[in-house]
């Protein structure tokens, strides 16, 4: 299931006070632990970072997004000593280490570049005088992120948020600290003010003190629906702003393939990347009736080629899940979905290997009243389902509740588009798995969260667009001058 920045890994105490730690899910080897902040800790942290905002709002649009274009390059110029630490700490295969890398980047250098257009003051059309949308920071935000994408998650956060004039707190997760001190680091070197961003180690219990702060203005939360519920209400309460990202189980609905072979090989990419361990990964498999059966037979054909190994291997295809207990929470679903009816195509089992292995898996007949058939699976397990028609199709893709991502594979284009249109979800893709870049928005609905992430939507989420209104000192009052509200 989806990470849960909150509530992570029950091998920590539910106390939330184990340190944070670097564990190789491949030995299960302790390599680094930290310890949390200390409440007091917390709060200062805060203070600084209030202190700071005040001179780094000063600073031109244009200084800001230099700086934020700048950790981009560092990031390129750092690939290969971050890409370890990725696979180090969650188990990502190395080569996707370095693709997150890129991406994370090229978040870093498209803010960089166009956050200062985004941020232009917007003329309105008006009778006398002028008008306009001005767009100006609004204070200290908290971010709290995930361990499955440890650079792109807090790039998307980051870097718009950086380049309006913000200051950051960003709470990464607890198995992945050697990757929150280096990204710290890189914003540091890139130059960054003392304050503007700090990672911290915060408790779970922290976190309330934390956004309940006056100085603190929002905060946005990638991760589970129980840490999203728990973040909302927390910001709710104290009346702050908040972005959620919360999972999602998103259908990949086959309606033709005249080019089967690609077909089956975006299948297994969009189930498998990351090990499965993504929010708009192909989920369920929904496959018109005439297809079901060579498709079934192909892509277990294509999971039999992912070999489980070292992460750190450039030919290993299949990782370890990023810990022993996301590996056994995995096998639970399975073995609830295999206990009352359904049909293991492959796999369904754990390597004989040493880490968080669990086999590239394909269940069918998964029914409701399955885990597997409402639950998100988080790993390298899918389902797939028949149906008879388009209808039938979304009325499937749609009894789901999240709605994050979607895709859909059809030669007609007209076709596609009809289904994309009826499925409830943020994103639909069409002939590609669900991705992420720079330049499109990232965001669902449902029970998959609100708000949006990337592209010119991802910047004003955290921004006031004040409304400024000009008219001739002579003509100042008069109409104008009606109290609304």
């Amino acid at each position: 299931m989806t990470p849960d920045p909150l509530h992570p890994d029950k091998t920590a105490s539910d106390s939330g006070h184990r340190p944070f730690a670097t564990v190789n899910p491949y030995t299960g080897e302790t390599v680094r632990e930290f310890p949390f902040l200390t409440t007091g800790e917390a709060l200062a942290a805060v203070e600084r970072a209030h202190e700071a905002f005040g001179a780094w709002r000063q600073r031109p649009v244009e200084e800001r997004a230099a700086i934020v274009r700048r950790a981009g390059e560092l990031m390129l110029e750092r690939k290969d000593e971050l890409a370890r630490l990725v696979t180090l700490e969650m188990g990502k295969l190395i080569r996707e280490s370095g693709f997150e890398v890129e991406l994370a980047a090229s978040i870093l250098k498209y803010y960089g570049e166009k956050g200062p257009e985004f941020l232009r003051p917007q003329p309105l059309q008006v009778e006398g005088g002028e008008a306009a949308i001005v767009n100006e920071p609004l204070g200290v935000l908290l971010g709290i992120e995930p361990w499955n994408f440890p650079l792109y998650q807090v790039a998307r956060f980051a870097a718009p948020y950086l380049v309006v004039g913000n200051t950051i707190l960003l709470k990464h997760a607890e198995i992945c600290p050697q990757s929150a001190l280096a990204l710290e680091q890189l914003f540091h070197d890139a130059g960054v003010p003392e304050g503007v961003y700090t990672n911290v180690f915060l408790k779970i219990s922290d976190v309330e003190p934390v956004i309940a702060h006056p100085a603190v203005q929002g905060v946005s939360l990638t991760g589970s629906e129980r840490a999203g519920a728990s973040v909302a209400a927390l910001a709710g309460r104290h009346l702050k702003r908040c972005v959620l990202e919360l999972g999602g189980s998103d259908p990949f609905i086959v309606l033709d393939a005249p080019d089967f072979e690609k077909t089956i090989k975006a299948a297994v990419v969009g189930r498998m990347a990351n090990t499965g361990q993504s929010c708009v990964a192909a989920k369920r498999f929904i496959v018109l009736d005439e297809l079901y059966d060579p498709f079934v037979a192909g892509l277990a054909q294509g999971f039999a080629g992912l070999k489980p190994g070292d992460p750190a291997d450039p030919t290993t295809r299949l990782g370890p899940l990023s810990s022993e207990r996301a590996a056994q929470d995995l096998m639970a679903q399975v073995r609830d979905a295999v206990d009352q009816g359904a049909t293991v195509v492959t796999g369904g089992g754990r390597p004989d290997l040493p880490g968080a292995f669990v086999d590239a898996t394909i269940l069918t007949d998964v029914k409701p009243g399955m885990r597997a058939y409402s639950e998100e699976l988080f790993g390298p397990v899918a389902v797939v389902y028949r149906v008879a028609n388009d209808e039938e199709a979304v009325a499937l893709a749609n009894s789901s509740s999240y709605g994050l991502g979607g895709a859909v594979f059809c030669s007609d284009l007209e076709r596609a588009r009809a289904v994309a249109d009826r499925l409830d979800s943020g994103m639909v893709w069409i002939n590609h798995p669900t991705s992420s870049q720079a330049n499109l928005p990232f965001g669902g609905v449902k029970r998959s969260g609100f708000g949006r992430e990337l592209d010119r939507l991802g910047i004003f989420e955290f921004t006031n667009r004040k409304l400024v209104r000009t008219l001739p000192a002579a003509k100042g009052m008069g109409k104008a001058a009606q109290v609304v509200g």
